[in-house]
């Protein structure tokens, strides 16, 4: 697929649950998958507490010399305001930004992403996370099963599977197939 502007789109670089295809689709049915890409001096991190999901949710933090990939999506103009809603800009809970996303062949384009208006704690180490900043085991599910789908690098992955999450096995409030539960 190519990842150029295309008329009536916007480019969404998505690196947590909407990295999964049926997640995405919940709320914004026009997205089209247009690849993956690299967001440089950047680092996933967890810091607010999602009733729907039971866990800490995700966010990227500046950080030098680390990545964050993720998909890149094709949605509609029209299903803004639909992302903006699921992300929770209205409630304050993400702010959009716009950011450059370096693709697996050099190239650069320009991306709107979401990242948490709350700061999560500067950890060195992924695995630790304190307790109250880690997802829960559906949403981290979600995130690495999106993963996978995309077809993130290998090292990325391996990264994914080393964030902890709070041990929450119970039910969550996310129209997704029972395997993440």
């Amino acid at each position: 697929m190519s990842v150029q502007s295309k008329s009536n789109k916007f480019l969404y670089f998505a690196y947590g649950s909407n990295l999964l295809s049926h997640r995405i689709h919940i709320n914004n049915p026009s997205a089209e998958r247009a690849g993956i890409g690299c967001l440089h001096d950047y680092q996933v991190s967890f810091v607010t507490y999602s009733k729907r999901w039971k866990g800490a949710s995700a966010t990227i933090i500046p950080k030098h010399s680390k990545v964050v990939w993720g998909a890149l999506w094709h949605v509609d103009n029209a299903d803004l305001e639909n992302l903006d809603r699921q992300e929770g800009v209205h409630e304050n809970v993400y702010r959009p930004l716009q950011v450059d996303i370096v693709l697996p062949n050099g190239e650069k384009v320009n991306a709107r992403t979401y990242q948490q208006t709350a700061s999560p704690p500067d950890v060195q180490d992924i695995r630790d996370l304190p307790q109250d900043n880690r997802p829960s085991v559906a949403y981290w599910k979600t995130i690495v099963k999106g993963a996978e789908e995309t077809g993130l690098p290998k090292n990325y992955l391996d990264f994914l599977h080393h964030i902890p999450h709070n041990e929450y096995h119970g039910p969550v409030d996310v129209q997704l197939p029972l395997w993440l539960h």
